[in-house]
Protein backbone atom coordinates (compact mmCIF):
# COMPACT_ATOMS: atom_id res chain seq x y z
CA UNK A 1 0.00 0.00 0.00
CA UNK A 2 1.30 3.21 -1.02
CA UNK A 3 1.47 6.27 1.81
CA UNK A 4 0.03 9.23 0.48
CA UNK A 5 -0.58 12.81 2.02
CA UNK A 6 -3.15 12.87 4.59
CA UNK A 7 -5.21 15.12 3.08
CA UNK A 8 -5.95 12.31 0.47
CA UNK A 9 -8.08 10.43 2.32
CA UNK A 10 -10.11 7.58 0.82
CA UNK A 11 -12.49 9.15 -1.13
CA UNK A 12 -11.88 8.28 -4.92
CA UNK A 13 -11.59 11.19 -6.73
CA UNK A 14 -9.81 13.25 -3.86
CA UNK A 15 -7.16 10.23 -4.37
CA UNK A 16 -6.75 10.62 -8.16
CA UNK A 17 -6.58 14.42 -7.87
CA UNK A 18 -3.42 13.86 -5.07
CA UNK A 19 -1.98 10.79 -7.46
CA UNK A 20 -2.39 12.46 -10.60
CA UNK A 21 -2.70 16.07 -10.80
CA UNK A 22 -1.89 17.69 -7.37
CA UNK A 23 1.91 19.48 -7.29
CA UNK A 24 2.59 18.30 -10.87
CA UNK A 25 4.45 21.10 -12.51
CA UNK A 26 1.98 22.75 -14.96
CA UNK A 27 3.29 25.40 -17.82
CA UNK A 28 -0.27 24.60 -19.99
CA UNK A 29 -2.13 28.29 -20.16
CA UNK A 30 -5.35 26.63 -20.60
CA UNK A 31 -4.71 24.72 -17.07
CA UNK A 32 -2.91 27.00 -15.51
CA UNK A 33 -6.15 29.26 -15.73
CA UNK A 34 -8.48 26.73 -15.17
CA UNK A 35 -6.52 26.21 -11.48
CA UNK A 36 -6.73 29.89 -11.02
CA UNK A 37 -10.39 29.95 -11.28
CA UNK A 38 -11.60 27.26 -9.40
CA UNK A 39 -9.02 27.93 -6.27
CA UNK A 40 -10.87 31.59 -6.39
CA UNK A 41 -13.97 29.61 -6.58
CA UNK A 42 -13.20 27.24 -3.96
CA UNK A 43 -12.30 30.56 -1.09
CA UNK A 44 -14.74 29.97 1.89
CA UNK A 45 -15.54 25.99 0.65
CA UNK A 46 -13.57 22.56 0.84
CA UNK A 47 -11.73 22.11 -2.38
CA UNK A 48 -13.93 18.66 -2.22
CA UNK A 49 -16.54 20.87 -2.80
CA UNK A 50 -14.85 22.59 -5.86
CA UNK A 51 -13.32 18.95 -7.85
CA UNK A 52 -17.07 17.27 -7.58
CA UNK A 53 -18.04 20.70 -9.48
CA UNK A 54 -15.19 20.68 -11.79
CA UNK A 55 -16.73 18.83 -14.96
CA UNK A 56 -19.65 21.40 -14.20
CA UNK A 57 -17.45 24.24 -14.18
CA UNK A 58 -15.71 22.91 -17.43
CA UNK A 59 -18.85 23.18 -18.97
CA UNK A 60 -20.75 26.34 -17.70
CA UNK A 61 -17.33 28.65 -17.95
CA UNK A 62 -16.27 26.80 -21.69
CA UNK A 63 -13.58 25.06 -21.11
CA UNK A 64 -12.09 27.87 -19.72
CA UNK A 65 -11.14 29.54 -22.06
CA UNK A 66 -9.88 32.72 -21.15
CA UNK A 67 -10.71 34.39 -24.63
CA UNK A 68 -14.67 33.19 -24.65
CA UNK A 69 -14.95 34.53 -20.97
CA UNK A 70 -13.22 37.59 -20.92
CA UNK A 71 -16.43 38.42 -23.39
CA UNK A 72 -19.13 37.10 -20.85
CA UNK A 73 -22.03 39.86 -20.61
CA UNK A 74 -25.09 40.21 -17.99
CA UNK A 75 -26.76 37.54 -20.33
CA UNK A 76 -24.32 34.76 -19.63
CA UNK A 77 -23.35 36.13 -15.69
CA UNK A 78 -27.46 35.56 -15.28
CA UNK A 79 -27.18 32.03 -16.47
CA UNK A 80 -24.31 31.19 -14.59
CA UNK A 81 -25.76 32.37 -11.19
CA UNK A 82 -28.95 30.32 -12.68
CA UNK A 83 -26.57 27.03 -12.30
CA UNK A 84 -26.86 24.57 -9.78
CA UNK A 85 -23.24 22.84 -11.24
CA UNK A 86 -21.26 25.84 -9.87
CA UNK A 87 -20.58 27.83 -6.98
CA UNK A 88 -23.53 30.47 -7.61
CA UNK A 89 -21.88 33.71 -5.99
CA UNK A 90 -22.05 36.50 -8.11
CA UNK A 91 -18.20 37.79 -7.09
CA UNK A 92 -16.67 34.88 -7.67
CA UNK A 93 -18.09 34.99 -11.19
CA UNK A 94 -17.27 38.19 -11.73
CA UNK A 95 -14.02 37.40 -10.53
CA UNK A 96 -13.34 34.80 -13.39
CA UNK A 97 -14.68 37.31 -16.22
CA UNK A 98 -12.51 40.05 -14.57
CA UNK A 99 -9.33 37.27 -14.45
CA UNK A 100 -9.84 36.19 -17.83
CA UNK A 101 -9.56 39.70 -19.27
CA UNK A 102 -6.54 40.25 -16.87
CA UNK A 103 -4.68 36.62 -17.78
CA UNK A 104 -5.40 37.63 -21.69
CA UNK A 105 -3.29 41.40 -20.88
CA UNK A 106 -0.33 38.65 -19.25
CA UNK A 107 -0.30 36.36 -21.77
CA UNK A 108 -0.09 39.55 -24.14
CA UNK A 109 2.81 41.12 -22.01
CA UNK A 110 4.79 38.13 -21.14
CA UNK A 111 3.85 35.51 -24.08
CA UNK A 112 2.60 32.90 -21.92
CA UNK A 113 1.03 33.35 -18.16
CA UNK A 114 3.43 30.33 -17.77
CA UNK A 115 6.31 32.19 -18.58
CA UNK A 116 5.08 34.79 -15.70
CA UNK A 117 3.86 32.38 -13.26
CA UNK A 118 7.09 30.70 -13.39
CA UNK A 119 9.12 34.07 -12.76
CA UNK A 120 7.96 33.47 -9.34
CA UNK A 121 9.79 30.52 -8.50
CA UNK A 122 12.70 31.21 -10.52
CA UNK A 123 11.63 28.73 -13.94
CA UNK A 124 11.88 25.76 -11.52
CA UNK A 125 9.18 23.95 -8.85
CA UNK A 126 10.56 24.31 -5.17
CA UNK A 127 11.44 21.66 -3.30
CA UNK A 128 10.29 21.50 0.38
CA UNK A 129 10.89 18.72 2.54
CA UNK A 130 7.63 18.73 4.98
CA UNK A 131 7.68 15.20 7.60
CA UNK A 132 3.70 16.45 8.49
CA UNK A 133 1.08 18.23 6.91
CA UNK A 134 1.22 20.29 10.27
CA UNK A 135 4.51 22.37 8.70
CA UNK A 136 2.78 23.48 5.26
CA UNK A 137 2.48 27.18 5.70
CA UNK A 138 -0.84 28.92 4.42
CA UNK A 139 1.09 31.39 2.30
CA UNK A 140 5.00 31.62 1.54
CA UNK A 141 6.91 35.05 0.51
CA UNK A 142 6.35 34.01 -2.97
CA UNK A 143 3.19 33.59 -2.98
CA UNK A 144 2.25 36.86 -1.00
CA UNK A 145 4.46 38.37 -4.28
CA UNK A 146 2.68 36.83 -6.97
CA UNK A 147 -0.85 37.31 -4.97
CA UNK A 148 0.67 40.89 -4.86
CA UNK A 149 1.50 41.75 -8.45
CA UNK A 150 -1.52 39.85 -9.53
CA UNK A 151 -3.76 42.00 -7.56
CA UNK A 152 -1.54 45.06 -9.09
CA UNK A 153 -2.64 43.70 -12.38
CA UNK A 154 -6.59 44.09 -11.57
CA UNK A 155 -7.33 40.06 -10.75
CA UNK A 156 -9.71 39.11 -8.04
CA UNK A 157 -9.72 36.22 -5.33
CA UNK A 158 -5.58 35.91 -5.65
CA UNK A 159 -5.20 36.28 -1.65
CA UNK A 160 -1.72 35.04 -0.70
CA UNK A 161 -3.46 32.16 0.74
CA UNK A 162 -5.29 31.06 -2.41
CA UNK A 163 -2.04 31.81 -4.47
CA UNK A 164 -0.28 28.85 -2.63
CA UNK A 165 -2.61 26.28 -2.97
CA UNK A 166 -2.67 27.35 -6.97
CA UNK A 167 1.48 27.22 -6.59
CA UNK A 168 0.75 23.67 -4.77
CA UNK A 169 -1.62 22.31 -7.23
CA UNK A 170 0.17 23.38 -10.38
CA UNK A 171 3.97 21.93 -8.84
CA UNK A 172 4.95 25.70 -8.47
CA UNK A 173 6.03 23.99 -5.55
CA UNK A 174 6.32 20.30 -4.36
CA UNK A 175 4.38 20.05 -0.92
CA UNK A 176 4.15 16.35 -0.56
CA UNK A 177 5.09 15.38 3.00
CA UNK A 178 8.20 13.48 2.09
CA UNK A 179 6.74 10.00 3.25
CA UNK A 180 4.84 10.21 0.18
CA UNK A 181 5.22 8.57 -2.62
CA UNK A 182 4.09 11.59 -5.33
CA UNK A 183 7.10 12.88 -3.38
CA UNK A 184 10.03 10.93 -4.71
CA UNK A 185 8.13 10.73 -8.04
CA UNK A 186 7.77 14.26 -8.66
CA UNK A 187 11.58 15.24 -7.57
CA UNK A 188 12.86 12.15 -9.78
Amino acid sequence: MQTRCDWAGTDPLYVAYHDQEWGVPVHDDRLLFEFLILEGAQAGLSWATILRKRENYRLAFDNFEPEMIARYDDQKVTGLLANPGIVRNRLKIASAIQNARCFLQVQEQFGSFSAYMWEFTGGKPRVNAWRSMAEIPAATEESRQLSKDLIRRGFRFVGPTIIYAHMQAVGMVNDHVVSCFRYAELNA
